[in-house]
């Protein structure tokens, strides 16, 4: 299942221009020949895989755990903490899904839209979320949930990381292959 083709579009134009070093992106005409016979090339990041893989693992302990310790302090919160805690539990829950699905589809199918949704929602959303959860008193935070938040934390975070260090070596690898086509391109067309 991929993405809506707009979405694909916006995410590989938001990747070029975000990861794309410009000092880079010309190959020297010896470049192009090690290119070409390396044409088998994998850009995808064991760090980045092994991550999502044990993050996957951990999730459904830390979705346990969080209902678990929600239940137990739910009639000691105030009305809003209550209301905003279990929205923030629906809403990570569907968004670690989506992460984790564009995460594996990124890396793995080296697919630069998907790893850049995957780096967005890790960045923009997953982490601010685990870090109200972590860091608010007010929510009567306890041992178990502190442990287990700052594990997650820590996924979020080494994903967040190596998912920029993976969609930059994906959107480099990219752009070389579509200067090579254009150069063995014009090299067909002069001989």
């Amino acid at each position: 299942m991929d993405l809506p083709e707009p979405i694909r579009r916006r995410l590989g134009d938001f990747s070029r221009t975000v990861f794309v070093d410009q000092r880079h992106s010309e190959l020297s005409p010896e470049d192009h020949v090690t290119f070409l016979n390396q044409h088998t090339d994998v850009v995808s990041s064991l760090p980045l895989q092994m991550a999502l893989f044990f993050n996957m693992w951990f999730f459904p302990l830390w979705w346990i755990s969080e209902v678990v310790m929600l239940h137990l302090k739910y009639l000691f919160l105030p009305d809003y903490y209550k209301f905003i805690l279990i929205t923030i539990l629906i809403l990570m829950t569907l968004i670690e899904a989506i992460r984790l699905y564009l995460g594996y589809a990124g890396n793995l199918q080296e697919k630069v839209p998907e790893l850049a949704g995957f780096w967005l929602l890790s960045l923009l959303l997953q982490f601010p979320l685990i870090l109200f959860q972590l860091f608010n008193e007010a929510i009567l935070i306890q041992p178990l949930e502190r442990g287990v938040h700052i594990i997650l934390a820590s996924f979020i975070l080494v994903e967040a990381l190596s998912g920029f260090a993976a969609l930059r070596a994906m959107v480099r690898h990219t752009e070389s292959r579509f200067h090579l086509r254009q150069f063995s391109g014009i090299q067909e067309f002069k001989a």
